[in-house]
C-alpha cells in the first residue's frame, strides 16, 4: 500500500510482544502512525490523552481484556465513534458476538494475514471519514436551515411589527403605544414565570409569542371610521360601541388565517390577545363578558401594560398621569379590572414600568 496515511494514527493493543512488534513494524510500512501498548489500562490513558483514528485490540490481556478495553474507550465520549477492530484467536461465534457487543467493528481471526489487516484498517477508516464528513455535512445543513428560518422569521416578526405600526399611525395620540405595550408585556411576563402559579404556562416558547404577538392588540383598529377613532373628545356611547368592535375585527382576522395554519402557536396567541385584552376580571368586560380565569393569560397580561400605558399617555380628553398615580388607579383595580395574582407581581416591579415610560416617552 502506499504510503498516504501519514495523518491517520492506529493504535494497537496486544500483551505478545512479537504480534505487537510485527503489526506495529507493518503499520508504520504501510504509512500509518502507529501506537502499540501491551497493557489495555496505559493504552486507554494514552488514548485519552491524544485519541487515535483506530484501534487494534487483542482480547486475552491480563488485568484488563480487550472486551473492558472496548466499552471503555466507547464511555468516553470524545472516542464513541473511533473504529474497533479486534484480532485474536479465538475464533468460537461466542467470542465474535460479545466483541460486537462490546463496540466492536470488525473482527479479525489471528493468524492473520497483513494484505486482510491492510484492507480492514483502510475500509474502516474511510468509513469513518465518511461518517465525520457526513456529521459535519448535516451539521452544516441544521445551521443553515436555522439560520434562514431565523431569517424568515424575523421577516415576518417585521411584517407583522409594521402592520401593527400602521394600525397606531391611523390614531395621531398613540405614538410609539405599540412598542411600550411590548416592552411592560415583556417584563411583566418574566415576572411572572418566576412564580409557581404562572411558570408551568409561562415557559420560553408561550413568553416568546406573547411579546412578538402583543404589537398586534389593537390590530382591529385599522377598520373603524376616522370619524369615531380620531375623534377629538370624548365617545358618545354609540361610538364607544363603535370602537369594542375592534376586539373582533382583529381576532377574527387572525382566526381566519390561524384556521389555515392551526398549528401556529404565534397566530394563536394573536388571536386570544386581540379578542381578550379589554376583558374584566370581575366579567365586566368586552366583547365577550369572560369573567376570571376564563380570560386568556396572554389577554389578563396585555390588558395591565395597555392600560398603564393609556394612564401615562396625554390624550385630547385629559393628561398624561404621573407613575404613581397610574399605579394607585391599577393596584385598586385588582380583582375589578384585573388578576389580582398579576397586579401582586406589578406591584413589585412596578419601576421597571416607569423606566421604560421614560426611555420611550414621545419626542415633543
Amino acid at each position: 500500500m502506499s504510503k498516504n496515511h501519514e495523518s491517520s494514527t492506529v493504535m494497537v493493543v496486544d500483551d505478545n510482544l512479537s504480534n505487537l512488534k510485527i503489526l506495529r513494524l507493518f503499520l508504520e510500512d504501510a504509512g500509518y502512525k502507529a501506537k502499540a501498548y501491551t497493557n489495555g489500562k496505559e493504552a486507554l490513558k494514552a488514548a485519552a490523552e491524544s485519541p487515535p483514528d483506530i484501534f487494534l485490540l487483542d482480547i486475552n490481556m491480563p488485568e484488563m481484556d480487550g472486551f473492558a478495553v472496548s466499552e471503555a474507550i466507547r464511555r468516553d465520549s470524545a472516542m464513541q465513534d473511533v473504529p474497533i477492530l479486534f484480532i485474536s484467536a479465538l475464533s468460537g461465534n461466542d467470542d465474535k458476538l460479545r466483541a460486537f457487543q462490546a463496540g466492536g467493528e470488525d473482527y479479525i481471526t489471528k493468524p492473520f494475514q497483513f494484505d486482510e489487516v491492510q484492507a480492514r484498517v483502510e475500509t474502516h477508516l474511510k468509513l469513518s471519514r465518511m461518517r465525520k464528513e457526513l456529521t459535519e455535512h448535516n451539521r452544516n445543513l441544521e445551521q443553515l436551515v436555522i439560520n434562514k428560518t431565523k431569517e424568515l422569521y424575523d421577516s415576518q416578526l417585521a411584517t407583522i411589527f409594521a402592520l401593527a405600526k400602521l394600525a397606531e399611525h391611523r390614531d395621531n395620540d398613540t405614538g410609539k403605544h405599540v412598542e411600550r405595550v411590548q416592552s411592560y408585556t415583556a417584563v411583566l411576563a418574566k415576572a411572572l414565570a418566576k412564580e409557581a402559579e404562572f411558570a408551568c404556562q409561562l415557559d420560553d416558547s408561550f413568553i416568546e409569542n406573547l411579546i412578538h404577538a402583543t404589537p398586534l392588540h389593537d390590530i382591529g383598529k385599522v377598520a373603524i371610521p376616522d370619524s369615531v377613532l380620531l375623534k377629538p373628545g370624548k365617545l358618545t356611547p354609540e361610538e364607544f360601541e363603535i370602537i369594542k368592535t375592534h376586539t373582533l375585527i382583529g381576532s377574527q382576522n387572525l382566526e381566519n388565517v390561524h384556521a389555515h395554519y392551526s398549528s401556529n402557536t404565534f397566530l394563536r396567541m394573536g388571536v386570544d390577545i386581540t379578542r381578550s385584552h379589554h376583558e374584566r376580571w370581575d366579567g365586566k368586560g368586552y366583547p365577550d363578558g369572560l369573567q376570571e380565569k376564563s380570560i386568556p393569560l396572554a389577554g389578563r397580561i396585555v390588558a395591565v401594560a395597555d392600560v398603564y400605558d393609556a394612564l401615562r399617555s396625554k390624550r385630547v380628553y385629559k393628561p398624561a398621569f404621573p407613575h404613581t398615580q397610574a399605579y394607585d388607579i391599577i393596584v385598586k383595580e385588582a380583582g375589578a379590572h384585573f388578576d389580582p395574582d398579576i397586579i401582586a407581581v406589578f406591584s413589585r416591579i412596578h419601576r421597571e414600568f416607569e423606566e421604560i415610560s421614560h426611555e420611550m416617552a414621545e419626542q415633543d
